[in-house]
C-alpha cells in the first residue's frame, strides 16, 4: 500500500497521478492552430495535429464558401478573435473576405502538407500545412 501523503506534487510519495491532455486543451489548441493558419497561411505542426487541423480547417472554408450570417457564427464559434494579420484584418474577416472567394470555384482539397523532419528534441515529425494556391 503506497504512503499517504499530498497527491500530484513532488516528495514524500512522488507523483501518483499525472494530469492528462484532456479534451478541452485539444479543442483550444485546435482552435489556435486554425486561427494562426487563417492568418498567416502557413503552419508547422506534428503529423498527429495534422489530421485534426486540416480537417477543421476544411469545415471553416465551406462555411466561408457559404458566406451567409449562420456560416459566419458557426465558424466564428472556432476562429479566435482579436488575431490580426499584417494588413491588420481578423482572422474571422480574412477567411470570409479572402479565403472563402478564392476557394469558390474547388471541392474540397483546400490545405497542403509538406513533411519537414523529425523535430529536434523529441523526434516528433513535423509537418508544413499550406492553403492551396
Amino acid at each position: 500500500m503506497a504512503a499517504q501523503g499530498r497527491k500530484n506534487v513532488h516528495g514524500k510519495t512522488g507523483v501518483r497521478f499525472k494530469a492528462a491532455y484532456t479534451a478541452s486543451k485539444n479543442k483550444s489548441m485546435l482552435r489556435n492552430v486554425v486561427t494562426e493558419l487563417i492568418v498567416y497561411g502557413k503552419v508547422e505542426v506534428t503529423s498527429g495535429v495534422k489530421k485534426e487541423l486540416v480537417s477543421l480547417a476544411e469545415n471553416l472554408v465551406t462555411f466561408a464558401k457559404k458566406g451567409d450570417l449562420a456560416a459566419r457564427r458557426q465558424a466564428a464559434r472556432v476562429v479566435r478573435p482579436g488575431i490580426v494579420n499584417a494588413e491588420g484584418k481578423e482572422a474571422l474577416a480574412v477567411l470570409f473576405d479572402e479565403i472563402g472567394p478564392k476557394f469558390k470555384e474547388r471541392n474540397g482539397g483546400y490545405t497542403r502538407a509538406y513533411k519537414l523532419g523529425a523535430r529536434r528534441g523529441d523526434n516528433a515529425e513535423v509537418v508544413l500545412i499550406t492553403w492551396v494556391d
